[in-house]
């Protein structure tokens, strides 16, 4: 069947449905990967939005079991040069099709997308509708303008209970803003014994798990949606070890002062390149981020930057200067593509072990 993408300056994409047949509007995005198509689609951070695969062919590789990074899948729908319908894997369980036809996510392939990812990058990121052929464009252009972005897109993807994940390790509370399975299996992977809480628990309740750490989770839309979290950041940080990623770094920076703002098109994809400015080493990093940290908000008596991206100079990581808090822009839990950034984790690691030997120290001078 025939469908076509009309964006909001008017520019017509005509292609093949795949997928669900249902209309749908979101932002239209672009992500530069060649293969991680599973983790993409299944990132609680691209909710509400239509992504769009720079690389010509999706799901020859197929669908597993394995790979996702949340059960239900909250991207509004995608588009794709090429969608493989016989993958080859010995993994695969379905098509790309077929599962998207399973989570009724719309899809439309046949586009030429690195024309349509040129445009994003030349326009910005806008928004798109996904719509049957037949449907009269200045009607469809009307629907497209008045709608709105979302404000709320975390409270759509953070659970709404707190659920223990136990270990035997040091025990850290995940706020889930929007959290990827591949945090959980990172800290698993380290021993730890893991609560986590959504995303408006209150400082009060999370300091009551007696946590040794805290970790602020990815998730999607803008931080300052969530202005209220960063009081409980402020509270927390004090106390207890604290990590931020992605949109946790970003609430990270907020409550210590910093500015965000919107970027063009954003960075999307795993080959992203990061200085480590500890050491001078560079780094390969996936990314998937619309907002970012405004460089000069940062005031040096309180944060200190720890990793900037080299295209861009944008601010990946940053530092306390006084308490155990770090944080990252990238996402260092992401595969495939290059593991460098699960350094973070061990970093992570060695700030809730520095608590606990302070601790023990005072307890035995005392």
């Amino acid at each position: 069947m025939k469908r076509k993408l009309v964006l909001e300056d008017g520019t017509i994409f005509i292609g093949e449905a795949i997928g669900s047949e249902k209309e749908v509007i979101g932002e239209v995005v672009f992500n530069s990967s060649m293969s991680g198509y599973q983790e993409i689609i299944s990132d609680p951070s691209n909710y509400g939005q239509i992504l769009t695969f720079s690389y010509p062919l999706i799901g020859n590789y197929g669908i597993n079991r394995d790979d996702f990074e949340s059960i239900h899948p909250m991207i509004k729908a995608i588009i794709v040069k090429e969608a493989c319908d016989f993958p080859s894997n010995w993994r695969s369980n379905m098509s790309i099709g077929e599962f998207l036809k399973l989570k009724e996510i719309p899809g439309i392939t046949g586009v030429d997308t690195r024309k349509l990812t040129r445009l994003i990058r030349e326009k910005g990121t806008m928004k798109g509708i996904i719509c049957h052929i037949d449907e009269e464009t200045e009607d469809v252009l009307i629907r497209l303008r008045a709608t709105t972005y979302p404000t709320n897109e975390v409270k759509h993807v953070s659970r709404t209970k707190p659920f223990p994940s136990p270990g035997r390790g040091r025990n850290v509370v995940v706020v889930d803003f929007g959290l990827k399975h591949g945090i959980l299996r990172e800290l698993t992977e380290r021993g730890c014994d893991i609560m986590v809480v959504p995303f408006d628990t209150p400082a009060e309740e999370i300091l009551s798990y007696r946590p040794d750490g805290i970790l602020l989770s990815n998730g999607p839309g803008n931080p300052e949606n969530l202005l209220h979290v960063c009081e409980m950041i402020q509270i927390v940080q004090k106390q207890i070890p604290v990590f931020g990623i992605g949109l946790g770094h970003q609430l990270f920076a907020l409550a210590n002062g910093c500015q965000i703002e919107k970027m063009t098109f954003g960075h999307r994809g795993t080959s992203y390149p990061v200085k480590d400015l500890s050491n001078g080493k560079v780094i390969f990093t996936s990314q998937n981020h619309g907002y970012e940290v405004v460089g000069a908000s940062i005031d040096p008596s309180v944060l200190s930057v720890t990793y900037q991206a080299l295209n861009g100079n944008s601010i990946e990581g940053l530092k306390h200067i006084k308490l155990p808090a770090i944080s990252v822009q990238f996402q260092p839990e992401a595969a495939p593509g290059s593991e460098d950034g699960k350094i973070v984790f061990d970093q992570f690691m060695r700030l809730m072990n520095g608590k606990n030997l302070q601790e023990e120290g005072a307890k035995q001078h005392a």
